[in-house]
């Protein structure tokens, strides 16, 4: 009764009736009935009884019985007329079977078409989730979301990358008793191989019997397991698993298959995006490298820079203090990264004698000064070599005193005559170096060195970064300003300077302080703590990063050194609470 009560209108069987009634003597009765016996039209009526002479033809629904068209003639129906009725319930039955077969084909082509509504509807809203991230564990996240609502009847799932350069394929992510059925095997079975050889998803509903398995996860009862294609190739693998009664079917099949086709594409761009990230880090790490290794007291310094200067937005990121408005995105972590990596590239323009000088004179030129005060004490008598280790004493030092001053001033007066002609035992040049009152550098030379942070936007400006790095320039073109407009290259003040440049900024001294220079030797971390905080009193960088930095050292240490331990900073980065996707 089911298949006739919705295939047939009663608008169209009342026409029908009515036309086959008029060609039958009055009181002949037109019904429909099932393959029971009971009349689905006209609705209610009864069945004829026994004794009539009803006449009845089956109906059919593509060859299959699935009622039948029946005549009751009126009481005392002239027998001469049965011959018209055969021919009107035949007329009836089959214009009957063609309204069957046209409703059925309309159903059957709208339930099509829902479908394949359906279809693009969950291609349109799977492309858009999966589509949102180009991180190959964000991808993945998505993919396994899909499954959670239970219109998959999955006990768990799990997801498997293929390493790159291998074959071999890694689990990347799970969901449910993924764990606890064993799924972080399958990938050791021969099912797991015939799949992603072939391409196609598989449904398994009795696991037990496929020659292809072994009980590699024990827990497993049943499996649906999709290949995650990407320009023909597996870069993945999506497997959904039953530890109780086999549930999946063909339609569920499909709907998997919808979805990992989307994802494969999806887990393909992301790989690709991923490589290239890695690829772009490594030349920046050589770059750093490179950099670093023209001075080998600077070795590593981009490396801890970035390091550091990541830890400590971290710790911002996390402060709720003085920092309560201040949030970072993952991408801005890694901005700041490459801004510490690349921080120090503007000194490749800079002349290694200069970038690489400990004393204020190179001992070339100090030689020579010995030569002179030798001399000198050749035609006068006088004692020279203890203002020689004076002066060598001073070359190396990082500051001077009133009496190294004097020193210098007095030796510069002294003068060799020999022949008529008079030789200064210090030039003027000599006597300006050696009376540098801090550090070795020349103002030429100090000019020279703080042309590198222009010098790396200028080496750096033609390098495509991506639109989540567009700050990256600006970063490290100001790592050298200061809050009170005395750094450079612009002498920016206050507000003028962004937040991840005065945060690299500290770090930077911090780095330069703790570690062993040409000229100096390395300090303790809270004598190069004592230093921060007497240029944020002096008005030069951020007191409030300094405060953070200083009462957060030991935790901001131990992140930069587990970042020194990770080869991969997208795991790093997403240990911090709260961080986001995307680009602030």
């Amino acid at each position: 009764m089911a298949i006739l009560a919705r295939l047939l209108r009663k608008q169209n069987l009342d026409t029908l009736r009515l036309r086959a009634g008029e060609l039958l003597d009055p009181g002949w009765r037109v019904l429909v009935a099932d393959m029971d016996g009971r009349i689905v039209h006209p609705a209610g009526d009864a069945p004829p009884g026994p004794d009539a002479a009803s006449l009845t033809s089956p109906l059919c629904l593509d060859k299959t019985p699935v009622g039948q068209a029946i005549l009751v003639p009126p009481p005392g129906a002239p027998p001469d007329r049965s011959g018209i009725a055969a021919r009107v319930l035949a007329f009836f039955s089959a214009a009957v079977e063609e309204i069957l077969t046209r409703e059925n084909i309309r159903r059957v082509l709208a339930a099509e078409t829902l479908q394949k509504y359906r279809e693009l509807s969950l291609l349109h809203r799977a492309t858009l989730t999966l589509n949102q991230s180009l991180r190959p564990r964000d991808v993945a996240k998505a993919l396994l979301a899909e499954f959670l609502s239970g219109d998959i009847p999955a006990d768990g799932g799990i997801i498997y990358l293929r390493k790159t350069g291998t074959g071999r394929f890694l689990p990347q992510r799970s969901f449910g008793a993924a764990r606890k059925c064993g799924m972080e095997r399958v990938a050791e079975s021969t099912l797991f191989l015939d799949v992603v050889k072939s391409g196609k998803p598989e449904i398994i509903n009795d696991l037990a019997s496929d020659k292809r398995w072994r009980g590699e996860a024990p827990g497993l009862t049943a499996m649906l397991i999709a290949p995650l294609l990407s320009a023909s190739q597996c870069v993945g693998v999506l497997v959904l698993g039953a530890c109780g009664a086999p549930r999946f079917d063909a339609n569920h099949l499909q709907y998997v298959g919808t979805i990992a086709s989307v994802a494969g594409i999806a887990m393909g761009n992301a790989l690709h995006f991923e490589s290239v990230q890695l690829l772009i880090k490594s030349l920046m790490q050589a770059l750093a490298t490179a950099i670093d290794a023209r001075d080998p007291f600077t070795a590593g310094h981009s490396q801890r820079v970035a390091r550091l200067s990541v830890a400590l937005a971290k710790a911002v990121h996390e402060d709720r203090d003085m920092f309560s408005d201040v949030r970072f995105t993952d991408n801005d972590l890694q901005e700041i990264i490459y801004a510490g990596l690349l921080h120090d590239v503007g000194k490749i323009g800079i002349r290694e004698q200069v970038l690489t000088k400990s004393t204020r004179l190179p001992r070339e030129r100090l030689d020579i000064i010995g030569q002179r005060l030798a001399l000198w004490s050749e035609v006068t008598g006088g004692v020279w070599r203890e203002d020689f280790a004076e002066l060598s004493r001073i070359n190396a030092s990082d500051g001077i005193t009133r009496d190294d001053a004097a020193l210098i001033g007095r030796i510069g007066k002294l003068e060799i005559v020999s022949g008529g002609r008079v030789l200064p035992m210090l030039t003027d040049e000599e006597v300006q170096t050696l009376l540098i009152p801090r550090g070795n550098l020349t103002p030429e030379e100090r000019r020279e060195i703080e042309r590198h942070p222009s010098e790396s936007y200028r080496i750096l400006q033609h390098i495509p970064f991506p639109e989540n790095m567009r700050r990256l320039l600006t970063i490290i073109s100001q790592h050298h300003e200061r809050l009170d407009g005395s750094g450079y290259p612009s002498g920016l003040r206050g507000d003028e300077i962004l937040l991840q440049s005065r945060i690299i900024a500290i770090v930077d001294i911090y780095d330069a302080i703790t570690m062993e220079r040409h000229y100096k030797p390395a300090l303790p971390r809270n004598k190069a703590l004592a230093v921060l905080r007497h240029e944020a009193a002096d008005g030069k960088i951020d007191p409030d990063l300094v405060r953070l930095f200083a009462e957060k050292n030991d935790e901001i240490e131990e992140d930069a050194m587990r970042m020194a331990l990770r080869t991969d900073d997208e795991d790093y980065l997403s240990e911090t609470p709260g961080l986001e996707n995307g680009s602030a």
